[in-house]
């Protein structure tokens, strides 16, 4: 069976064809979530990732959203606007590489702990060899942490992805998730109160790890 049988061929294809490296260089940096989004991806953050370990945020932009108050050995950030990786004040070593075009991360196997990706889900091309790839540089028992929300870029949000429900969008990254190599995925949300001026995006996350045996 191939890596996306079942799919329609054209499920993760996007309406523009321009690289990401120079789109994205023309547009604002940062998620599309609001801030209370993000601080509440930041709470997530810290109780999930281990504090002294290593960290991928992988297509990260200017803020990893990790908490200020954790301590890494190391944060690696892999994204394709170089501006963006080098104002996110957080990473040890930046890589500018376009995952969509070279879904292979230059990292030794079983070298990270955790692996980001943030507001990213809508954008993967090639999503089973992105997280077969994040499933190489785990540890055993590593933690791959997703979240997204509800907005997306149009141009560049694969056509599958626009095309689902949110309920069925986080189903279809838990089938990738287990064909990349993953165990079992946990799944969910966190929804602003209704009186909340400062938060109005709700997020949907999922988590999995590393098998022992890939």
């Amino acid at each position: 069976m191939n890596d996306l049988h079942g799919f329609h061929p054209h499920s993760f294809t996007v309406a523009s064809s321009e690289s990401d490296t120079l789109f994205y260089s023309r547009r604002p940096t940062g998620p599309q979530l609001d801030q209370g989004a993000q601080t509440a991806i930041t709470a997530l953050y810290r109780t999930l990732l281990p504090e002294g370990g290593n960290i991928l945020d992988l297509m990260a932009g200017p803020d990893s959203h990790l908490p200020p108050d954790m301590e890494f050995d190391s944060v690696i950030g892999i994204g394709v606007n170089a501006q963006a990786l080098d104002a996110n004040t957080r990473l040890t070593d930046r890589v500018v590489e376009d995952m969509n075009e070279t879904p292979d991360l230059p990292l030794a196997d079983e070298s990270m702990d955790a692996v980001l990706l943030c507001d990213v889900a809508p954008y993967l091309r090639q999503p089973v060899q992105v997280l077969r790839e994040v499933a190489r540089v785990l540890q055993p028992g590593g933690l791959i942490i997703i979240t997204y929300g509800a907005r997306f870029i149009p141009h560049k949000a694969t056509a599958l992805w626009q095309a689902l429900e949110p309920d069925d969008r986080g189903r279809m990254l838990g089938v990738l998730l287990q064909r990349a190599g993953f165990g079992p995925v946990d799944t969910g949300s966190v929804t602003p109160a209704p009186e909340d001026m400062f938060w109005k995006d709700a997020v949907m996350a999922l988590t999995a790890r590393r098998p022992d045996i890939l």
